[in-house]
C-alpha cells in the first residue's frame, strides 16, 4: 500500500510567496529572484513530504497566482487583449491575473480575467476565456521544469494538471451563442500534446484533477469525459493517469468515473463516505484506488479509528497493492504547519492538524491499514484517540444557554416588520440621499501604520488608549477624505480589523484564533480563518464604539459594518460535531445582538456582508433548497431586529447569481452591492431577468486591479445598468472593499466614481 498527496500549500509557512510576489509587483524584487523564491519553496515542500514518508508526491501543484491561470497559459488560452501586448511571459501572466504588471505601460485599460470561487471553497480561481473559434497550443514548460527540479532532489514526482472537462466547464465562452463543449475537438489534441511533453520530461504518472465529477453532470459533460479519457488512453498508452475527484461524493457519477480508462481513481471519502461501499463493485479489477481519508479542507485531527473502519473492507476486497491512502483533496486549503502555533492552549492544539501534520496522518493510516501493526503504530493510534475523547467531553465545547436560545428562535424573529415597499420611503426620508447615491463596500487601505499599531497592541508594546487614539486618527482621516471627495454614505474604513471574519472571531466565544494559520484566498491574498470549536455567543458589543466615533466625525450617515453569519461560517474552520446550520444559527444570534446595539446607538444604515452565500451552496442541486432555506433564515435572523427606517445593506462578490437569485431576494436586504465590473455588467443579468425589487449597487470598478478607472468608464457601466434597471434602484460603489489597495490608487478611483455618479444624475436619473 502506498501513501499519496494531491497538493501542498504554496504560500510557505511564513507566507514567503506572498511577500515575494508583492515585492515583485512593487518593483522591488527582480523577476529572477521571485522565481528563485518559488523554486526554494517547492524544494522545501517536496523535502517535507518526502520526510513524512509520502510515496507519491505532487509537482505542478505550485503556482505564482492560480492553477487555472497556469492551465490556461499551458494550453495557449490567452485572450487577444493580452496576446497582442509586447511583454514578457511573466508580465503577461500577471496582466491576465491583475490587469497590470510591474513596469508595463498599457495603452488602454486591460481588464483582468474574471475571478470566481473554486467550487464551494473560499479559494478564487481565474476563469479562462474562450472564443467561439478558440485555438489551443500546448506548452508544458512549467510542469516539465518542476518535474526536473524534483528529480534533482531524488523525488519522482507526479505532475498535477486540471482535467479538460473541468477546465472547459469552469471557463467562460465569450461568444453569445454556442456551447463550450463544441471546443473539445480543438482542445483535445493540444491537451494530449501537453501530456506527451510531460511524459517526455520523465513523468510516468500524471494526476488529472476532475472535481467536476462531484457535481451534477449534463449529457455533454459525460460525453466529453468519455471522449477525453479514451483519447488519452489511446494516444498515450504508456502514461498512467490518476483521475482525481474531490469536494464531495461521486454518487451517480461513480460508475462513469470508475469505468474511464485511467490507471487510478482518487475519491474523497471524507465528504463522500457514501461512495465507499460501492467502490468495490464499480472498479475494474486492475485499477488503483486512492482513498481520501484525511480531511484536506479543515483543521481537525483525523479520527484514525473511524477512517480505518471505513477503509478496511475496501482494502480487504481490493487488495493493499491496489490502494493508496491520501488526503481528501489538495492541502492547498489547509494552513501549513501547526508547529508554528505557540499561542493556542494545549488542549485545543491537540485537536488540530495542519498541512504538515496531515501528511503524518496519511502515513499513519497507510501503515495501519497494511495489517500487521508494530508497536510504534499501535502507540500512535492510541495517541490519536485521546484528543477525540477530550473534545467530546470538554465543557468548553457545549453551552446550554446558547443551545437554549437557539431552541426559542421562531418565524417572527426572521422577518422585517414591514415589506420593502413600505420601508423604502421611510428610509429615503430618514437618509435624504440623492439619486445614484455613492458609497464604498467598507474597508479602506490598511497602511503600514495601521498594521504596526495593531501588532504593537497585540504584543502589548503600546497601551490600549494609545491604540484607540491611533485608530481614531485613522477614522478621522478616512471620514474627512470621503467628505472631501463627495461620497454620500460613509464608512469608517475598518482600520481596527485585521480581516472581515477573523475580527469577529476574536470577539465571539466559541472561536479560536491562530497566529500563523494562513491559507491562500487568491493570488497573494492570504487569510487566517478562525477555528469554531464550540457553541458561539457574543460576550459584548464588537463594533459599536468604533461606528459611534466615526458618526461623531460627520453629519453624513456612516454605515455600521458587520460580516454575515453564513460568511463567518464559510470562512472559518468549522466544528464537525454538529450540523453547519446549527452553528450558523448561533452566529446569527450573536450578529443580531450587534445589529440591535448599533441601531440603539443611532446608526441608520447597517451592512451585513454575505459574500460567501453562493460559495456555501452544495455542489448537488438536490441539496440546494435545504441549504438556501437555513442560510436565508440565518441572515434574516441576524438582520430583522431593526425598525423600518434602518436600512440594511449586504454585499456579495465574485460569484454567479442566476441560479440563486430568488434566495438572494428572499434575504430582503434593502440594498445589495455586487461585483459586476470584471464581467462588464453581465452578472447584473440575473437581477434584471428576475426583476429584483430592492436596490442594487453594481460595482463600477475592479478593486483587484491597481488601475484607477476613468469616470467615463464607470459612467459607461452605469449607463448599461440603467438600461435594464430603474435608475432609482441603482447605487454607485466599487465591487469590493479597498483594504488591499494603496491610497494613491484609491483617491483617484473614488474621485472618478463620484464624478461618474454626478454625470449619471444629470443624464440618467428620471
Amino acid at each position: 500500500m502506498q501513501s499519496a498527496n494531491l497538493g501542498f500549500p504554496r504560500i510557505g509557512k511564513d507566507r514567503q510567496l506572498k511577500k515575494a510576489v508583492e515585492s515583485y509587483w512593487a518593483g522591488k524584487l527582480p523577476a529572477p529572484q521571485l522565481l528563485q523564491v518559488a523554486a526554494e519553496l517547492r524544494a522545501e515542500h517536496w523535502r517535507l513530504q518526502q520526510a513524512a514518508g509520502i510515496d507519491s508526491i505532487p509537482c505542478n501543484d505550485f503556482s505564482l497566482y492560480d492553477q487555472m491561470l497556469d492551465m490556461a497559459v499551458a494550453l495557449g488560452v490567452i485572450p487577444p487583449r493580452f496576446a497582442q501586448l509586447d511583454v514578457s511571459p511573466l508580465e503577461r501572466y500577471f496582466l491576465m491575473a491583475r490587469g497590470q504588471a510591474p513596469g508595463v505601460e498599457l495603452p488602454h485599460e486591460v481588464p483582468a480575467l474574471e475571478m470566481t470561487k473554486w467550487f464551494d471553497t473560499n479559494y478564487h480561481y481565474l476563469a479562462p476565456e474562450f472564443e467561439h473559434d478558440q485555438a489551443f497550443a500546448a506548452d508544458a514548460a512549467k510542469p516539465s521544469a518542476e518535474l526536473a527540479e524534483a528529480a534533482k532532489l531524488g523525488i519522482a514526482a507526479r505532475p498535477v494538471v486540471i482535467g479538460p472537462v473541468t477546465f472547459l466547464t469552469l471557463g467562460k465562452l465569450r461568444s453569445a451563442t454556442g456551447d463550450r463543449f463544441d471546443l473539445l475537438d480543438a482542445l483535445l489534441p493540444a491537451y494530449v500534446e501537453l501530456l506527451r511533453q510531460i511524459v517526455a520530461a520523465g513523468a510516468t504518472w500524471v494526476q488529472i484533477d476532475e472535481p467536476i465529477l462531484s457535481t451534477d453532470l449534463g449529457d455533454r459533460q459525460r460525453e466529453a469525459l468519455v471522449t477525453t479519457y479514451r483519447t488519452i488512453a489511446a494516444q498515450l498508452p504508456q502514461l498512467q493517469v490518476m483521475l482525481a475527484t474531490y469536494f464531495g461524493p461521486l454518487a451517480e457519477n461513480l460508475t462513469l468515473a470508475a469505468q474511464l480508462p485511467t490507471a487510478g481513481l482518487h475519491v474523497d471519502l471524507v465528504r463522500g463516505q457514501e461512495d465507499a461501499p460501492l467502490l468495490v463493485d464499480a472498479l475494474p479489477a486492475d485499477k488503483i484506488v486512492s482513498l481520501g481519508l484525511v480531511e484536506g479542507r479543515n483543521v481537525w485531527k483525523v479520527d484514525a479509528a473511524a477512517a480505518i473502519a471505513l477503509a478496511t473492507p475496501l482494502v480487504e476486497k481490493i487488495g493493499a497493492d491496489r490502494v493508496q491512502i491520501a488526503p481528501s483533496c489538495s492541502l492547498l486549503h489547509a494552513p501549513v504547519d501547526l508547529d508554528a502555533e505557540t499561542e493556542l492552549d494545549d488542549e485545543l492544539k491537540s485537536w488540530l492538524a495542519f498541512g504538515k501534520q496531515k501528511l503524518a496522518e496519511v502515513q499513519l493510516l497507510a501503515t495501519a491499514l497494511q495489517g500487521d501493526q508494530d508497536q510504534a503504530t499501535r502507540t500512535a493510534l492510541r495517541a490519536n484517540r485521546l484528543p477525540h475523547v477530550s473534545r467530546q467531553t470538554s465543557e468548553r465545547v457545549v453551552s446550554p444557554s446558547v443551545q437554549g436560545r437557539v431552541a426559542f428562535v421562531d418565524e417572527h424573529m426572521q422577518r422585517r416588520r414591514s415589506a420593502f415597499p413600505q420601508r423604502r420611503p421611510v428610509q429615503q426620508t430618514a437618509l435624504g440621499l440623492p439619486a445614484f447615491p455613492t458609497t464604498t463596500i467598507g474597508s479602506f487601505p490598511q497602511t503600514s501604520e495601521i498594521r504596526q499599531a495593531r501588532a504593537q497592541h497585540r504584543q502589548g508594546t503600546i497601551s490600549h488608549d494609545d491604540y484607540v487614539a491611533t485608530m481614531q486618527a485613522q477614522i478621522r482621516e478616512v471620514i474627512a477624505f470621503q467628505e472631501e471627495v463627495g461620497l454620500d454614505l460613509l464608512v469608517h474604513g475598518e482600520p481596527e480589523r485585521n480581516d472581515m471574519v477573523e475580527y469577529f472571531g476574536e470577539s465571539l466565544d466559541g472561536f479560536a484564533i491562530t497566529r500563523n494559520g494562513w491559507v491562500q484566498s487568491y493570488g497573494s491574498r492570504c487569510v487566517k480563518p478562525p477555528i469554531i470549536y464550540g457553541d458561539v455567543s457574543r460576550p459584548k458589543a464588537m463594533t459599536v464604539e468604533w461606528i459611534q466615533y466615526a458618526q461623531s466625525c460627520s453629519t453624513k450617515p456612516v454605515k455600521g459594518m458587520l460580516t454575515g453569519p453564513v460568511t463567518i461560517l464559510c470562512w472559518s474552520f468549522v466544528r464537525d460535531d454538529q450540523p453547519r446550520s446549527e452553528t450558523t444559527r448561533q452566529i446569527a444570534l450573536a450578529i443580531r445582538d450587534e445589529v440591535e446595539d448599533l441601531e440603539k446607538a443611532g446608526v441608520r444604515v447597517i451592512q451585513i456582508d454575505e459574500p460567501a452565500l453562493r460559495e456555501g451552496l452544495p455542489l448537488r442541486k438536490r441539496d440546494w433548497d435545504a441549504y438556501l432555506t437555513w442560510a436565508g433564515d440565518c441572515f434574516r435572523l441576524a438582520s430583522s431586529v431593526v425598525a423600518d427606517q434602518t436600512q440594511i445593506h449586504t454585499h456579495m462578490c465574485y460569484c454567479e447569481f442566476n441560479d440563486i437569485i430568488e434566495a438572494i431576494a428572499g434575504l430582503d436586504a434593502d440594498v445589495i452591492s455586487i461585483e459586476t465590473s470584471r464581467s462588464d455588467m453581465e452578472l447584473l443579468g440575473a437581477f434584471v431577468d428576475f426583476r429584483y425589487p430592492n436596490e442594487i449597487g453594481p460595482g463600477v470598478f475592479d478593486i483587484h486591479s491597481p488601475q484607477a478607472p476613468t469616470s467615463a468608464s464607470m459612467l459607461r457601466l452605469l449607463t448599461k445598468a440603467a438600461e435594464v434597471l430603474q435608475p432609482s434602484q441603482i447605487w454607485v460603489n466599487p465591487d469590493c472593499g479597498l483594504k488591499t489597495r494603496q491610497w494613491e490608487e484609491v483617491r483617484p478611483a473614488l474621485s472618478n466614481m463620484v464624478k461618474a455618479a454626478e454625470a449619471a444624475r444629470q443624464s440618467l436619473a428620471t
